[in-house]
């Protein structure tokens, strides 16, 4: 009988270092079970079709907590004009992209040059957060400001990208075209554990909802068969859960519940759903909050476009009531989203930044 050979990576919490076995065998593709394919039209069916597409995403959520979703109600065209306006912002000279370094912004918003983060040396991207002022539900954006729920920083993201015509106004019609899918989402998760669809309502009128155009640069050095972490390293994403879209170049690898690393690769028309840190503990566990890791091994560059989706950060949560029972009592205290993002970035000694995932350090 042939042992799998295995290895060990460091994952850095907000509980401190927690090792991980992981496989040594080749990257594999998925099994449709570990990573499906999850139509979402039924999301504004009856509440018969939204039961059943929650059962579908509580399999998902239970297994790998990676899913893809097709029919997600985000336009394609849109999509694309947002890739464009990536692609023009990151080929401006460094001078003129550090003009919104995030390290000047009041909420961490803005430009990380190539080599700004412990999660990952080899990327640069652009992060905005949640503006009362540009979310369609919010009736009255000024009130949200002087109560302090609009973590905006007085237009400074985008008076320093005035130049780049659209750039603004593709930029938040994305931002809030997943804002409105991320809400429509939190309900059917609150289906799939066992709640009311309203359960998270009300702390969802000002959530963490930060987004980010991420480019990492070609590696023309780098061959095909290293071993070397030339992505995003090893890690859990902090909050709710994230939604991404990915260029054709591949490269997403997500750790199987076997410790296998499965090859996320792009599905046209789809986006890639996976399970926060957050969300899992709200579950008890039940959801997986599943290491992941970006791997550009190619001399082109590479584009992603992450949504991480929270809860109102003062909002202190509790384990889901209808996941804890006499034999499975809850196993985290009760706390807000905002504090726990707090406990990471103070345990990576970073600047808060809330859309930076758990850093990791890979043994291989």
């Amino acid at each position: 009988m042939i042992t799998q050979p295995y290895t060990q990576i460091e994952l850095l919490s907000a509980n401190g270092t927690v090792l991980r076995r992981v496989s040594t065998a080749p990257r594999r593709l998925p099994t449709d079970d570990e990573i499906p394919v999850i139509d979402l039209a039924p999301i504004d069916g009856s509440l018969e079709e939204r039961k059943a597409l929650a059962s579908r995403i509580k399999a998902a959520s239970e297994n790998t907590g990676f899913f893809y979703i097709r029919n997600h109600g985000v336009p394609g065209e849109l999509i694309q004009n947002s890739l464009m306006q990536a692609k023009t912002f990151f080929n401006q000279p460094l001078s003129e992209k550090m003009n919104i370094d995030f390290s000047a912004s009041k909420v961490s918003a803005g430009y990380h040059e190539v080599g700004s983060t412990q999660v990952n040396h080899l990327k640069e991207t652009f992060s905005m957060r949640y503006d009362s002022r540009i979310d369609p539900t919010c009736t009255d954006p000024n009130s949200a400001l002087e109560q302090g729920r609009s973590r905006n920083d007085d237009d400074y993201i985008w008076k320093g990208t005035s130049r780049l015509p659209g750039f603004r106004e593709v930029t938040v019609s994305f931002w809030e075209s997943r804002l409105t899918l991320a809400r429509k989402l939190v309900r059917i998760f609150a289906l799939a554990l066992g709640e009311r669809e309203d359960y998270f309502d009300d702390i969802t009128t000002h959530p963490g909802a930060d987004a980010l155009y991420i480019h990492y640069p070609g590696i023309p050095d780098v061959a095909a068969d290293s071993d070397i972490d030339v992505g995003i390293g090893s890690h859990t994403d902090i909050q709710c859960f994230t939604l991404l879209w990915q260029d054709n170049s591949g490269g997403l690898q997500v750790l199987s519940a076997q410790d296998e690393w499965l090859d996320a690769r792009p599905i046209e028309g789809t986006l890639v759903v996976n399970i926060g840190d957050f969300l899992q503990r709200l579950s008890n566990n039940r959801f997986k909050s599943t290491v992941h890791r970006v791997y550009n091994r190619q001399p082109d560059s590479r584009y992603s476009i992450p949504f991480f989706c929270g809860f109102n950060p003062e909002a202190v949560c509790k384990v889901v009531p209808s996941c804890v029972d006499d034999e499975h009592p809850p196993l985290y205290r009760p706390i807000s989203c905002g504090d726990v993002c707090y406990e990471y970035s103070d345990q990576f000694g970073l600047l808060l930044s809330l859309v930076v995932a758990s850093s990791a350090i890979s043994t291989f």
